[in-house]
């Protein structure tokens, strides 16, 4: 078979205009392609009649080339590893709680590089206790329709300038890691990894994706722990099912660092875990709910350790209950309750949320999400506290982890 290389040009995305979600649809049928697709609209042709086009992708590697990790970032990326495997293995000698918190997605970059500032403080002065991961969404998977992402749709105005995401995106990752932040992000697809993945130190998959087989597929590659999160339903079969599916090697479609496209096989990832999130049978963060998870994970020869998200069906989609939720959390981690390894809280510099107002990225509020509400800065250092103190009492009572039940290696891995 011949193999075809096409060499595009830059490609200079349409200039931005006032965006209103009324005004998406035109948006996108105003959408000029390098490649035009000549069969659009035809029901006579047998493939890609719905498709209108193809823009060309950067490369990840020549992305990579012009955005490098520094070398204070990939320290911080690694360190951030470490630590992480250490908590969900259960070997971190501090008994520390790990902590991903920040917005439900990052649309400015400015304010997220705010909020990081603002973390790294609390990231200090709990060291001994947290483990504090920055979460930074840079797409977000919709139930329906809307806004899917900085790397989507930066200008958040319908004209989806992915390249230009992309490159926000990356640059962003070395900086926030540079300051000293290790980052967490959700996984999505098989390709925006390789432009991203060697920025993060832990990964996530959504409750709307953690039973597709491609994600579980791609987090057995992945170069960090990945959590896997209840089903929307509230159900922990599927999420159990995928942390075992993802220790075992598999083959899935994806790209080379070149942008070949190529069959990928990974050697399985054993540092997975379980994120206790709601649904719509209710919530799951309570002492008997823990309960359950901890049986039904030891009854699949799995650890009996979860992470509990603060946000979405568990806070039953209202922000001013993440700080109760990370309460009861609390309350149980002080009583000795080791099943609970990590907490996940969507948090802003100011608290709620906003739509996207008729003139576009310059009416936004600064600090506050456009996405999911999330609870304020005040809020956040209160919510540190308690999780923090509740970690000390944990220890005083069962003592730090024994060294020699800590079997890690050098990179954290057992």
């Amino acid at each position: 078979m011949a193999i075809i290389f096409f060499i595009f040009p830059a490609v200079v995305g349409p200039i931005w205009t006032p965006f209103h979600a009324s005004h998406r649809l035109t948006r996108a049928k105003q959408q000029t392609y390098y490649i035009n697709n000549s069969n659009v609209g035809n029901k006579e042709s047998s493939e890609d009649w719905r498709i209108r086009g193809y823009n060309p992708l950067t490369p990840p590697d020549l992305l990579q080339h012009e955005i490098p990790q520094t070398a204070a970032s990939k320290q911080t990326v690694l360190q951030g590893r470490d630590d992480c495997v250490a908590v969900v293995q259960g070997t971190d000698s501090n008994r520390r709680l790990l902590v991903i918190i920040g917005p439900c997605s990052i649309h400015d970059p400015v304010s997220a590089l705010d909020y990081c500032d603002r973390l790294l403080k609390m990231k200090e002065k709990y060291k001994d206790d947290l483990v504090i991961v920055m979460r930074s969404y840079l797409e977000k998977p919709r139930t329906t329709v809307g806004w899917k992402g900085l790397i989507n749709d930066p200008e958040i105005d319908g004209s989806f300038l992915i390249n230009k995401g992309l490159r926000l995106s990356r640059q962003l990752f070395v900086d926030l890691t540079a300051k000293g932040m290790p980052l967490a992000s959700e996984m999505l697809d098989t390709i925006s990894p390789q432009f991203l993945a060697d920025l993060l130190s832990i990964g996530a998959v959504g409750a709307r994706t953690t039973e597709s087989q491609l994600h579980r597929e791609l987090a057995s590659g992945l170069s960090f722990p990945v959590g896997f999160k209840n089903g929307t339903d509230g159900t922990l079969g599927v999420a159990i099912d995928a942390i075992g599916a993802v220790r075992h090697p598999h083959h899935f479609l994806s790209v080379t660092k070149p942008g070949v496209v190529a069959i990928v096989g990974t050697v399985g990832n054993e540092d997975c875990f379980v994120i206790l999130r709601g649904g719509t049978t209710g919530t799951n963060y309570d002492s008997e709910s823990i309960k359950q998870a901890k049986e039904k994970l030891t009854a699949k020869g799995l650890a009996a350790k979860v992470m509990v998200d603060c946000s979405h069906g568990n806070s039953e989609k209202n922000h001013k209950n993440q700080p109760k939720v990370a309460k009861v959390i609390a309350d149980q981690i002080e009583q000795g309750e080791e099943g609970i390894m990590g907490v996940m809280i969507e948090s802003h510099i100011s608290e709620g949320n906003q739509k996207v107002p008729i003139e576009g990225k310059p009416g936004l509020k600064y600090g506050v999400s456009i996405t999911d509400a999330c609870i304020g800065w005040d809020d956040t250092e209160s919510v540190l506290e308690v999780l923090a103190s509740s970690v000390r009492k944990r220890r005083e009572k069962l003592g730090p982890v024994a060294a020699a039940n800590d079997t890690t290696t050098s990179n954290g891995h057992s």
